[in-house]
């Protein structure tokens, strides 16, 4: 049996979201526990050019609703980007995984022709939707959750692979 777009996308999303919020539950104890004020790692970045971990975890988010609804023809809602706490990524995570759960696999599946058009950057890229999911939209939502792994781990955070794969 072959592996539908939707198989190979939705629940590989919904897994690593969860893992993503169980990594930054570790970074607010971990916080917590030695007394530094959160937006201390919230706004930590691991080079002058690159994202803050806030900013990480809003992208991996809107990637993730993005692709979706890029698939499957939707409409992209717009989230604000105003997430100043841990508490508000979390609910931003939530939020994600919510909208990702009401995709179904007849909506993603078979896509693999649709003409994906995005602007990263204002530099616009088109795609089909396998080349899309595959080449694009999921390695830049891995980045995105790897780099505030990354982050956190830097800043003495006890994170670990297995927090990062999650259980099976």
């Amino acid at each position: 049996m072959s592996l539908s777009m939707y198989q190979a996308s939705v629940p590989a999303l919904q897994k690593t979201l969860g893992n993503l919020k169980d990594i930054l539950k570790k970074g607010e104890d971990f916080a917590k526990s030695k007394k530094i004020d959160e937006s201390v790692l919230l706004n930590f970045r691991l080079a002058p050019d690159m994202f803050a971990l806030t900013r990480q975890v809003q992208i991996a988010c809107d990637v993730a609703k993005g692709m979706c609804c890029r698939l499957s023809g939707s409409e992209i809602p717009s989230y604000e980007d105003k997430e100043a706490s841990f508490t508000e990524l979390y609910a931003r995570i939530d939020r994600t995984l919510a909208l990702i759960a009401t995709f179904k696999p007849e909506q993603i599946d078979s896509q693999e022709e649709r003409e994906i058009v995005i602007t990263p950057g204002g530099r616009e890229l088109r795609f089909k939707g396998q080349m899309y999911l595959v080449n694009w939209a999921m390695p830049n939502f891995y980045f995105h959750v790897m780099t505030t792994y990354l982050i956190l781990r830097h800043n003495g955070v006890d994170v670990g692979k297995m927090d990062y794969l999650g259980s099976f």
